[in-house]
């Protein structure tokens, strides 16, 4: 039976891929100081994630959205990021942020509806 759902998986993994971009969002438009402010906050996180995952779509969509210049992992098939998703984040869950702070202490934010949250409340424009 499992035979059967793989090539379904590919396929629907495909259009999911396909209609992210195809709809696109438009980045936000900043001032070059700004985004420049933006883009050294965003130099110590990272997206760990799937391609066709449709959770990390999200917040891929997210960071697009916000113009964040957010290093993205590929945690499937990159085994670097891989295990260190599991040794350092604690499990293999996507998408995952981390984020580097000041002092060297590393955070794990895992569902996309709380990284989205998070980007949002730190890097939208009204929070600027």
């Amino acid at each position: 039976m499992g035979f059967i759902f793989k090539p379904v998986r590919w396929v629907l993994a495909q259009i999911i891929i396909f209609i992210d971009w195809v709809t696109r969002p438009e980045p936000v438009q900043r001032s070059v100081e700004r985004q420049r402010v933006i883009d050294k906050q965003t130099e110590t996180m990272a997206l760990y994630q799937f391609q066709q995952c449709p959770f990390c779509v999200r917040a891929r969509r997210q960071i697009r959205r916000l113009a964040l210049n957010i290093e993205t992992r590929d945690a499937r098939n990159d085994p670097q990021w891989n295990q260190e998703l599991i040794n350092d984040g604690g499990k293999y869950q996507v998408p995952c942020l981390k984020i580097t702070k000041d002092g060297g202490e590393v955070e794990w934010i895992y569902e996309s509806k709380i990284i989205n949250q998070y980007m949002e409340e730190k890097f939208s424009a009204n929070n600027l």
